[in-house]
């Protein structure tokens, strides 16, 4: 660095900063000026512009590209974010010696204010505004289920009548996604909850003398509510999300654009298989993990001195074929639930790479709140109706 009297200049090779005095400077320019030979010039003039303008009064800057010998588009930019900062902190910028075969490509960035726009602050909504768009989005969700449902219903009993249309390759690999492969994990949870049903009831039972009663009672709660239900929970994380994420891979795709676009229905396509495989394996697994139940409460009752033949004998007395049929009705309703509610999700998929992963989400959630609303009715019918 070279100081005067009147004049401060920073060589860098390719660029010189001269300040002339306090109110004006000048950047000369000169020779090859690309990317290779603006890497530590750039920071550097810039550093010094920046600290120029701190000072009070009206700054002046000269480009001088008399003896520049070629220009690329990084000299280009180079220019431009010298003028941009002349311009954001109000002085004035001014450019001599630039060879006119420049000037277009210069003339691509002008107005350059609009190569750095201002950033605009994001408004909070209120909130009535946020409940109104969060009604708003359940009122269409809404409309979509709806809607949904009766194009399922259509195309199911078209499955009923055209029974030969039907994609049965689809239907044998989503029952034994749903179903097989889902065997051991409801087997194991299902013995917890005969376990931890037997302990619970017999801590209270106890202390009156019934502890007898507590493997019927078990057992007509493993039945009618806990079975079906616990194993719908299981396949809405499990099934559900997985014909989410697979039909919602495809819309990603256009996968499902392509069979519309073919004379395809989606739904007899993709849909109607899942759903006829979850109402298939529903009932039998709900059936496979009452098995379940009822063996790890009978087990349970032995820490009891509750014999098998005593817990058997209760059990038969208590439950009856109906409460069998109830909990099995119920299981079917769930298997429509948990597979009609996967696909609707996986149809419903946006664009984006996490489009698929928000589908199964939303899939399962839905599942579970679907389970609990059906199953509320279906507790009201049974109440009404005594089955």
């Amino acid at each position: 660095m070279t100081t005067s009297t009147d004049t401060t200049i920073v060589d860098t090779s390719v660029a010189k900063w001269v300040l002339v005095d306090s109110q004006n400077a000048k950047v000369f320019i000169a020779g090859k000026v690309d990317v290779y030979s603006l890497t530590n010039v750039w920071t550097q003039i810039r550093a010094q512009q920046d600290a120029w303008l701190k000072s009070s009064g009206n700054h002046s800057l000269v480009f001088d590209a008399t003896n520049i010998a070629s220009l690329d588009g990084a000299g280009i930019a180079f220019l431009i974010d010298l003028e941009e900062a002349q311009q954001k902190s109000g002085g004035q910028f001014s450019i001599v010696g630039l060879d006119p075969k420049y000037e277009p490509l210069l003339k691509e960035f002008d107005p350059i204010t609009n190569l750095f726009p201002v950033p605009k602050a994001t408004l909070k909504s209120s909130l009535i505004v946020e409940t109104g768009k969060a009604t708003q989005a359940l009122i269409n969700d809404a409309k979509g289920l709806v809607t949904f449902t009766g194009h399922l219903a259509a195309d199911l009993f078209w499955s009923l009548r055209n029974p030969k249309q039907v994609r049965w390759g689809d239907f044998v690999n989503a029952a034994v996604q749903a179903g097989i492969a889902a065997l051991p994990i409801v087997g194991l949870v299902s013995f917890l909850i005969g376990v931890i049903l037997s302990f619970q009831a017999a801590i209270g039972m106890e202390q009156f003398g019934a502890v007898s009663f507590v493997g019927p009672l078990a057992a007509l709660g493993v039945v009618r509510e806990m079975g079906p239900l616990i194993t719908a929970i299981l396949l809405a994380g499990r099934s559900s999300a997985a014909f989410a994420a697979e039909i919602g891979t495809m819309t990603v795709n256009s996968e499902v654009d392509a069979l519309v676009t073919g004379g395809l229905s989606p739904i007899r396509f993709l849909v109607v298989p899942r759903v006829l495989a979850g109402i298939l394996v529903m009932p039998v697994l709900t059936l496979f993990a009452d098995i379940v139940s009822i063996f790890a409460s009978m087990v349970t009752m032995l820490a009891y001195d509750v014999p098998f033949i005593n817990f058997w004998n209760g059990m038969l007395q208590t439950v009856t074929i109906e409460d069998i049929g109830s909990g099995l009705i119920k299981a079917t309703l769930f298997g429509v639930v948990v597979s009609a509610v996967g696909c609707l999700r996986g149809m419903q998929t946006g664009t984006g790479a996490a489009a698929v992963g928000i589908s199964a989400t939303r899939a399962v959630v839905s599942s579970i709140v679907m389970i609990v609303v059906v199953d509320g009715i279906f507790a009201y019918i049974s109440y009404k109706t005594g089955f």
